[in-house]
């Protein structure tokens, strides 16, 4: 096995800083729009929505097993062959999903997720989004994460690199150090903790 080496990146601090300027770690993530939670800010605007690609029309994702309907940013509750969403309608449903079911199962499992570095906070909203909250809150990443070890949850957490029973380059550079356009994971999360 081996172990990912992460570490602290001028972008990915810059990034944390620039979500660090919310008044009662709150944010709009676009005029008008409804705020949420500074480290689902962080997560959205670095992490998922980089990541994971937009289609406004629902596809099938035949890499998951079983495949599965797909729209916006990885959303594939309640999508239907044919359907179409709107740039708006795409941030509403991520921002709405992760702060009210992939966040809140977060903070339920995790007594100490207030006083958790911003960083760790949307790492773990990202790897929730990406797994699903229940195989977040049961990974060693929450584990480490709940006994204060944030850098080894950080770690942890680059081992959920795999779909469809197989290691794929893009989710090892996500839940790593990035790429040359985008911040990974483990590299915001190692940025917020070092």
């Amino acid at each position: 096995m081996t172990t990912i080496k992460l570490t602290a990146s001028r972008r990915a601090r810059a990034a944390i800083a620039a979500m660090g300027l919310a008044a009662g770690g709150m944010l709009a993530l676009a005029p008008g729009a409804t705020t949420v939670p500074d480290d689902v800010a962080l997560a959205v605007e670095v992490l998922v929505k980089p990541w994971e690609g937009r289609s406004l029309t629902a596809y099938l994702d035949t890499i998951a097993r079983p495949p599965v309907w797909t729209i916006c940013d990885g959303d594939t509750d309640s999508v239907k062959p044919g359907m179409v969403e709107t740039p708006a309608g795409c941030d509403r449903r991520l921002a709405t999903k992760i702060t009210g079911v992939y966040r809140a199962k977060l903070v339920a499992c995790i007594t100490s997720w207030t006083s958790a570095p911003l960083g760790w906070r949307a790492m773990m909203d990202s790897l929730a989004w990406n797994i699903g909250a229940k195989a977040a809150c049961g990974s060693a990443a929450a584990r480490l994460g709940r006994a204060g070890r944030w850098l080894d949850s950080c770690v942890a957490a680059t081992a959920f690199n795999r779909a469809g029973g197989r290691m794929v380059v893009g989710l090892a550079r996500r839940r790593g150090m990035g790429d040359a356009a985008r911040i990974g994971e483990g590299e915001l999360c190692a940025s917020g903790v070092l």
